[in-house]
């Protein structure tokens, strides 16, 4: 394949993602918060307890503004905040039980959300869709975290 086809396909893959985001983003409705929050808070329970800098880098945003969402965050009762182990310095923001919930009712619906587009779909392109999934999720793997680096013990 050429890399004008590659880019090509990355061009349509970009734009499906973006519309498929749009689309299941319409569910967020339901949790009672904006996007930003939703997605500092995403970040936080499904990458464990993090730096606040760390947070404002994986959100793209200035440590000032992560603050203020881990702020509005807090007063919900959704993450809380607890000295770093190994430099007690440092405030790890960790999820609550209620933030992990909210984001799971969260997930719940914009699978089902997705799994409704999908239903339409023949028996083969299912297939063909599980098999196009299981290569994008080799190929965008996350890193491991720097725990996992150095321990040798990386996720999937």
């Amino acid at each position: 394949m050429t890399t004008a086809e590659l880019e090509s396909m990355a061009d349509r893959l970009h734009g499906l993602a973006i519309r498929m985001l749009r689309t299941v983003r319409t569910e967020d409705v339901a949790s009672g918060m904006s996007g930003p929050r939703l997605s500092a808070l995403s970040v936080v329970v499904f990458r464990g307890p993090i730096l606040i800098g760390e947070l404002a880098a994986a959100e793209q945003v200035r440590p000032p503004t992560m603050t203020r969402l881990v702020q509005a965050l807090e007063a919900g009762g959704l993450v809380r905040r607890e000295p770093d182990g190994a430099d007690r310095r440092q405030v790890r923001i960790v999820a609550t039980a209620r933030g992990k919930r909210l984001l799971d009712q969260g997930r719940l619906r914009r699978v089902r959300a997705l799994a409704e587009k999908l239903e339409p779909l023949s028996a083969t392109a299912r297939a063909d869709l599980a098999r196009t999934i299981a290569a994008l999720e080799r190929v965008f793997r996350p890193p491991p975290r720097p725990s996992e680096r150095t321990s040798g013990k990386a996720r999937g």
